[in-house]
């Protein structure tokens, strides 16, 4: 593949509040996969370099303040926060010295307190929304009028799936203004394998994701249980943390399957592969919170699909786009446990069908969501903004 000169490639500025947390790897395939357009990354605050190397970040200091200009500003003025507080000024000198032609703002909370600065910058500008930054906010004032003045504002907007973008339409974005931004999968990094039923019964399911409420972590567990009362080898592996942990742990105990449950923790890529190879089916029956919190496509589920393992989640968010009921895995109703139980068993029971699900999903994530394919998208968004 011909790389463009990085001399003569657009500049995107990439801005990424925390750069980046570990849950974030979908963003840093985005912004390391760049080929057409060069990138460096404004970011408040540099967290986990370890794990994701990047030499061209912008770590943006807390701006010098003059207290009397911030009062004037503030209340005489009645400026916006980016503006008393010295952001707007910062902001820009950064992107002025770099460059840059396009800003993109990473998740839709981000661009609402940016808002006065992309509403005064006079080159393009887009935001980007993946799941729980679509939200609205009553319990904080203005937020919510600010968020559909952005929608209203931004020439164009990016969304993480179908589902993201039907939200925003119904906040008042335009539906022509909004671009799928599919999460890109690199396909080389997770092989697969046609999947086999165990003939000793030691079934292993994983669900991999944070401990979070919409990850719908304790409907895995009653259907875990369920199934385990036939299938007493069955092991179940949640790779992840976060601070729902605890009554997980809890809930385990009360449901007497704590025998069978294995907390590995956050994993790696590697380590996340190899726990891919040695299990047999994928779970993840996600809900959509009381505050209407729900998943574009997750990117652990794509991973998973990648490696062959059939999935049993959930009619939610963007997971219909992934996975094709009765071809990839099933899919079942929210809030559920006793249908992801049952399709448990219906795979149990069908050799065939259960293999056939395996092959599918590896070939249908590689024709949707390989990165090359999703990167180029992407830059083919920044050049009609251009």
């Amino acid at each position: 593949m011909i790389v463009p000169d990085p001399m003569t490639r657009p500049v995107v500025a990439s801005y990424c509040t925390t750069f980046l947390k570990k849950e974030m790897l979908h963003i840093y395939r985005q912004v390391t996969g760049l080929r057409d357009f060069s990138t460096f990354v404004m970011t408040k605050s540099r967290e986990n370099e370890e794990v994701f190397p990047f030499k061209d970040v912008e770590v943006l200091p807390r701006p010098r303040i003059n207290f009397l200009l911030r009062f004037h500003k503030k209340y005489l003025a009645r400026m916006e926060p980016v503006f008393y507080r010295g952001e707007y000024d910062q902001l820009s000198g950064v992107l002025s010295k770099r460059s840059a032609d396009l800003i993109h703002v990473y998740f839709g909370h981000t661009g609402v307190h940016l808002l006065p600065f992309l509403k005064n910058w006079t080159r393009p500008a887009v935001v980007s929304f993946h799941g729980m930054d679509i939200m609205l906010r009553n319990e904080e004032p203005g937020y919510n009028d600010r968020l559909r003045e952005m929608l209203k504002t931004l020439p164009m907007v990016l969304a993480r799936s179908e589902s993201l973008a039907s939200r925003l339409v119904e906040l008042g974005c335009e539906r022509s203004k909004i671009r799928i931004n599919r999460t890109g999968i690199p396909m080389d990094q997770f092989p697969s394998s046609v999947r086999q039923i165990p003939a000793d019964g030691q079934w292993v399911f994983v669900q991999a994701s944070r401990f979070i409420e919409k990850k719908g972590i304790f409907h895995t567990l009653e259907a875990f249980a369920a199934f385990r009362k036939n299938h007493s080898a069955a092991r179940l592996v949640l790779a992840g943390e976060g601070p729902l942990k605890p009554k997980i742990e809890r809930y385990a105990r009360d449901l007497r399957i704590e025998g069978g449950v294995d907390f590995s923790g956050f994993l790696e890529r590697e380590a996340l592969n190899a726990l891919f190879q040695r299990a047999h089916v994928f779970l993840h029956p996600s809900v959509t919170t009381p505050a209407g919190d729900q998943e574009g496509v997750p990117n652990s589920l794509l991973e998973a699909m990648a490696s062959g393992l059939p999935v049993v989640a959930t009619l939610h968010g963007g997971i219909p786009e992934a996975v094709v009921d009765g071809e990839d895995g099933f899919l079942v109703s929210e809030g559920r446990p006793d249908l992801l139980a049952d399709r448990l068993e219906t795979l149990a029971a069908n050799a065939e069908v259960y293999s056939h699900m395996s092959a599918t999903a590896a070939s249908h994530a590689r024709q949707k969501f390989e990165q090359a394919r999703s990167i180029a998208a992407l830059e083919s968004f920044y050049k009609e903004l251009l």
